[in-house]
């Protein structure tokens, strides 16, 4: 989004003389001392107009990571306008009531019973105990005004019996028990994650989270533990001084594509905003349509339900994935996804999705191994799916952003990616994984990776078994860049048909690396770049996998000691090389690099406050001058103007 000063200014200029006039006049009402003033004063506030306008016309919403705000934004919300009926749902509503006067709310149940294309269900604020709301409409939930309402898949567990030993038991009849998908391999994961972990059921004190244990010899103040057996249920603390609550809904909302409440599906998603969904035994929300096993036309899905939009929403605690989604021409906007375990979104075989200005945070807090989360899974043949500034945080179990198998033409600009990861696990040359990564394309056809800020990331960008990645002006700090590709195909793979739907063994190849800032201190044991390839590849895949790679800034800190980049494919045994400089790169690869700029020194202005995480570079910095200007759409995908002076990194000097 940019703004044109003229339009700007042709909208607001009456407006703008009005606010003078009443400035002005305020200032000759004062004292003399302040009057005299006054036409030092106008200049000054004609002059902080023409900077803010001036700022606006130059520094586009969208142009790198934003700053935010991301996540939920407090809104006063207007009825929707349009045809259809409007069903005031309270959480004490009574089912018998009509639901279209607001002092007479119906309950939520029987709303999603009687809602129809372009109806709207508006909640009072308060807590709602309930789940398993199903509809096959398009139609409007959201809160009444400002009110807040949450969706709550507990009830309170206040049927308690003392054990006299530390321990606490009560009997649960709605409980979920999991086991974990056929793919799991608990030969090499099962020592680490136990079997318990995969049942679906939470347990909450005073709304903190418990972890489950084996048995009650293990239970304490911090987790619980279920007979499965007997539906019993151990706590480790008294419950008569605290609140417990248990999962008792696997779903909050589940828009499904059957006939259901004696409706047909209208084909059209649900628009849901402003609403708080915690403590699901499963996932928060879920859009059904079709999940193809092999190679799929994009015609062939995604069509069930088109649509879908999801803002201002707070999913949390959720004991799988805050929410499935499936259908085109989706929007996820402005919510705040957090405390889930194996993804936090997982977006499905779906075309033209936006996720933008979000949050998502705190993935995999039920430590799984072996199921590779994340906490955005894009995930089997998606098509053109923008995530343009998220903010991405705080996932030290989990992968960040994962466009996962079979993904087309997909978008990732101006995102924030932070401590995702662990950057203190060993570096190895012999393979990149295992790894968590900020942003992950893999198994993939084409993407651009542009404007974005990686700042202690295990991986900050991993490109495995891809073809024709995009990647410009990013800053990674401390967050590896690695491009891989091995011998992986359809062809006896442990997850079957998923190699198929993207580029053949011999396709992976024609990455572009341009104008991106990479910074290592003297504590990240890495190197900066890590191109590599398996070694038994390096006769039949001879060729580079980047095409170009240039502009490019490798700021490595005074006491570093650690190689520069790792490259594949080269004539060796190992069929990789470590370089220590830019100079040696050069000489086996003189195609490559020849405008890049390698800076070993500490004393160099660099960026504007890192301590504060504020990663703009500062004017003196000198790599500015190795920039290339940026093709049209990459440019326009990152929402620059116009005219803009070319940089290096996420953010232009101001």
């Amino acid at each position: 989004m940019t703004y044109d000063l003229n339009l700007f200014l042709k909208h607001n200029e009456v407006k703008f003389m009005k606010t003078e006039q009443k400035f002005i006049k305020q200032l000759n009402g004062l004292s003399s001392l302040y009057a005299n003033r006054s036409v030092s004063l106008r200049l000054g506030f004609i002059a902080m107009m023409s900077g803010l306008i001036l700022s606006l016309s130059t520094n586009p919403m969208h142009a790198q990571p934003s700053g935010g705000p991301y996540g939920p934004v407090p809104q006063k919300y207007d009825l929707p306008k349009g045809m259809g009926r409007i069903f005031y749902v309270a959480p004490n509503g009574e089912a018998k009531n009509a639901g279209d006067q607001i002092e007479h709310p119906t309950s939520i149940e029987a709303a999603f019973e009687r809602v129809r294309t372009g109806d709207a269900i508006i909640l009072r604020g308060g807590v709602y105990r309930t789940g398993n709301l199903i509809l096959n409409q398009g139609i409007t939930i959201q809160p009444y005004l400002n009110e807040e309402p949450v969706l709550k898949g507990t009830f309170v567990a206040s049927d308690w019996r003392d054990l006299g030993n530390g321990l606490w038991i009560t009997k649960w009849d709605r409980l979920f028990p999991m086991e974990p998908a056929d793919w799991w391999r608990r030969i090499r994961f099962g020592q680490q994650t136990p079997l318990h972990r995969f049942n679906n059921d939470m347990v909450f004190v005073d709304g903190k989270f418990l972890q489950s244990v084996g048995w009650e010899g293990h239970v304490d103040q911090d987790s619980y533990c279920i007979d499965y057996t007997t539906g019993n249920i151990y706590i480790g603390v008294n419950p008569a001084e605290h609140l417990i609550e248990i999962t008792a809904f696997d779903v909050a909302i589940h828009r499904v594509c059957r006939n259901v409440h004696g409706k047909v599906s209208d084909k059209k998603g649900p628009t849901i905003r402003g609403i708080a969904f915690t403590q699901y035994a499963y996932r928060a929300i879920e859009i059904d349509g079709t999940d193809p096993e092999g190679l799929s036309p994009e015609s062939n899905h995604g069509k069930e339900v088109i649509g879908t939009t999801i803002e201002h929403c707070n999913i949390s605690f959720c004991s799988r994935v805050a929410a499935y989604l499936r259908g085109d021409k989706m929007t996820i906007r402005h919510c705040k996804v957090s405390d889930t375990s194996t993804e936090g979104l997982y977006i499905l075989s779906s075309s033209d999705v936006l996720v933008e200005r979000n949050i998502f945070t705190k993935n995999n807090i039920e430590l799984i191994t072996g199921y590779y989360p994340a906490a955005v899974k894009i995930f089997n043949q998606c098509f053109r799916v923008t995530c343009n500034d998220n903010l991405v945080i705080d996932l030290p179990y989990s992968n960040g952003i994962w466009y996962d198998v079979g993904n087309v033409d997909g978008v990732f600009t101006n995102n924030r990616i932070e401590n995702v990861g662990n950057i203190r696990r060993p570096f190895s040359k012999n393979q990149p994984w295992p790894s968590d990564n900020g942003f992950f394309f893999e198994i993939s056809k084409g993407v651009v990776c542009a404007g974005n800020l990686f700042v202690n990331c295990d991986q900050g960008i991993f490109i495995l078994n891809a073809s024709d990645a995009k990647i410009y002006n990013n800053t990674l700090v401390n967050s590896m860049v690695c491009i891989a590709r091995n011998a992986r195909s359809a062809v006896g793979d442990h997850f079957g048909w998923h190699p198929s739907t993207g580029p053949e063994v011999d396709e992976r190849y024609g990455h572009v690396f341009v104008n991106n800032l990479l910074f290592g201190d003297g504590s990240f044991k890495r190197p900066l770049l890590y191109v590599w390839q398996l070694a038994t590849l390096c006769e039949k895949l001879s060729q580079p996998q980047l095409k170009v790679i240039d502009n490019n800034v490798y700021v490595q800190g005074y006491d570093r000691k650690h190689p520069l980049i790792l490259w594949s494919p080269v004539s060796n045994a190992e069929c990789h090389q470590l370089y220590g400089t830019l100079e040696e790169f050069r000489m086996d690869y003189p195609g490559f690099s020849s405008n890049s700029q390698h800076i070993a020194n500490k004393n160099i202005p660099l960026f504007r406050s890192p301590d504060i995480g504020n990663f703009q570079l500062l004017p003196g910095f000198p790599g500015t001058q190795v920039a290339t200007p940026l093709p049209v759409n990459i440019a326009k995908l990152m929402g620059l103007p116009a005219k803009y002076k070319s940089f290096v990194g996420a953010y232009p000097i101001q």
